[in-house]
């Protein structure tokens, strides 16, 4: 059974509320984007708040967040309620699209671990669906706000499998916003990739930078230096 919290070093994430859990890509993609000179950052889909609070922790950025699950919304609450950034942290509890509708801000960051299956089977778990699989929240929703919202300078940062970033980066550019860097996170050293950070502007390229990370050494057991160094901010553990 998953632990009803998780401790991190400056901030605690109670997730016995939510479907999806804290998990180790998750907090790579929290501890990975650039926001040290961002302004206002927003968080679509925040779940329990993790990105929300991770970034919070590294900025002096307002930071809002999105999120559509009424048990992961009151969760939210009560994570940011209790770190130390609570004053800059603000949750908007409904659905991007309803949230679109009165939006006039600009973001210099807006970030997303978005449901991302699209094809395969759902469980019977209704809540693990709506946080797993596009459904509620579709791909052209977030592009559409984006393309509306994200500040002229602005980043787009997505974490998705590798076949869905792939989709997301030809949706992208139909949108005006263009892949400018991918992180590909291993399991370990010559291990399989499990997911895409993604980075997207509005400055066209012809090629993305690629980039690795390995999440552990080849024994599978060890926590490789860069993944040590990239969360030593945040786990307890180094």
């Amino acid at each position: 059974m998953p632990n009803t919290y998780f401790q991190f070093k400056q901030f605690r994430i109670d997730q016995d509320l939510c479907a999806m859990k804290v998990c180790t890509d998750s907090c790579v993609f929290g501890a990975y984007v650039e926001v040290s000179q961002a302004k206002r950052i927003l968080d679509i889909g925040t779940g329990t708040g993790l990105l929300a609070l991770m970034v919070a922790q590294r900025s002096v950025a307002v930071v809002e967040a999105v999120e559509i699950n009424p048990e992961a919304q009151l969760q939210a609450e009560q994570n940011f309620a209790e770190s130390p950034w609570a004053e800059r942290l603000q949750l908007h509890p409904m659905p991007l699209q309803e949230f679109t509708k009165n939006c006039s801000q600009q973001y210099d960051v807006i970030l997303s671990n978005p449901p991302f299956f699209l094809a395969s089977l759902k469980s019977d778990n209704a809540a693990k669906n709506t946080a797993k699989h596009t459904g509620d929240l579709l791909f052209e929703d977030i592009l559409t706000f984006a393309q509306k919202h994200l500040s002229p300078e602005g980043k787009l940062y997505l974490l998705l499998p590798p076949a869905e970033a792939s989709h997301f980066a030809e949706l992208a550019k139909a949108h005006a916003l263009y892949l400018a860097e991918t992180l590909e996170v291993y399991t370990r050293t010559e291990g399989k990739c499990i997911r895409h950070i993604q980075t997207y502007t509005f400055a066209p390229t012809t090629q993305a930078v690629s980039k690795k990370l390995d999440i552990r050494e080849e024994d599978g057991t060890t926590y490789t230096a860069d993944f040590t160094a990239l969360l030593r901010d945040y786990y307890l553990i180094f």
